[in-house]
């Protein structure tokens, strides 16, 4: 094919995408998959859309649905870093849902998928991320150890800098050096500009050691610091709800982050509106309000009919 041609049929394949990536974005789960089977039936080598199918199922929950698609955008282009990078989190996803030999197998498979895509493009910031956070809680049997997640947090430095800190902190909480892994996670929130999802990693932290005021006290932080976001109320206040709701602290506080972001522009495809439908609902339910809760259920089929989430 002429280069010209090739372009512009790339334009044209853009193009009919861009609406699916607004679907991922909002969490129009259904309305996606209808755009992305059309344009598959039409091209079934686009390698984007079979990436973006594989990123709906994932929103979904749906792994073996995701990693069949992911493995097929990585076959019909090996070269794209992002899609080893959703490979590797779908597997992921997958092993951590299933308890037998498998979930050794599959860990590799994510190790190689994280690797492969840190190879392909080494300022990728995310693949960067997730290959440290592997091989921080992986053990060394497929593939995890310290020195290697070390080494990932070097490089992390230079690409993004908060996440090289959260990192090192993580390192440090599974050396249960907790002063150290503190100084680490504050590091992160000055080196992100004071950035909401760092507020709510320290936040997490402090959670995870039942630090309840300090929890509580970064958590508020972070609400504050979205509040003066150019783009305000995202993810990081779906972050918040959840952490209240694990310390079974402030439930309203938590309704309110909800509904704010359900109402919110600025969503994002890494927390899809139905999803915090669902958390919403099951929140309401608590509280007593049963009309509420099953409007809020009502939400999520709307955009996600074959979500089902299990309830823990």
């Amino acid at each position: 094919m002429p280069a010209t041609t090739a372009a512009h049929a790339s334009s044209i394949a853009n193009s009919l995408l861009e609406p699916v990536n607004a679907d991922l974005t909002v969490g129009k789960a259904d309305d996606a998959i209808s755009r992305l089977s059309s344009s598959l039936a039409a091209n079934p080598a686009d390698a984007e859309a079979h990436n973006l199918l594989c990123r709906v199922y994932y929103q979904e929950e749906r792994w073996d649905e995701a990693i069949h698609e992911c493995e097929t955008a990585v076959r019909l282009m090996p070269q794209e870093s992002k899609y080893h990078l959703w490979l590797g989190r779908a597997d992921g996803e997958k092993a951590d849902k299933i308890h037998s030999i498998k979930a050794y197998g599959l860990a590799k498979k994510v190790r190689d998928e994280f690797e492969r895509a840190v190879q392909l493009d080494g300022a990728n910031v995310d693949a960067l991320s997730d290959l440290g956070e592997f091989y921080t809680a992986a053990p060394g049997i497929v593939g995890g150890g310290k020195q290697k997640a070390q080494n990932v947090a070097q490089t992390l430095e230079r690409y993004g800098p908060a996440q090289a800190h959260q990192l090192k902190g993580r390192l440090a909480e599974k050396d249960k050096n907790l002063t150290l892994a503190e100084t680490e996670f504050k590091a992160a929130v000055e080196a992100s500009n004071q950035s909401a999802d760092a507020w709510m990693a320290l936040a997490s932290f402090y959670s995870r050691h039942r630090h309840s005021d300090q929890m509580l006290a970064a958590l508020h932080a972070g609400i504050d610091a979205d509040a003066k976001a150019t783009k305000p109320h995202g993810a990081a206040l779906v972050d918040g709800a959840s952490l209240l709701n694990r310390n079974n602290l402030e439930p309203q506080l938590a309704i309110q982050l909800l509904k704010l972001y359900l109402a919110s522009p600025n969503k994002s495809a890494e927390t899809p509106a139905f999803q915090v439908h669902a958390q919403l609902s099951r929140l309401l339910e608590q509280q007593g309000d049963h009309e509420g809760a099953q409007q809020q259920i009502a939400a999520a089929a709307a955009l996600a009919r074959e979500y089902h989430p299990k309830i823990a």
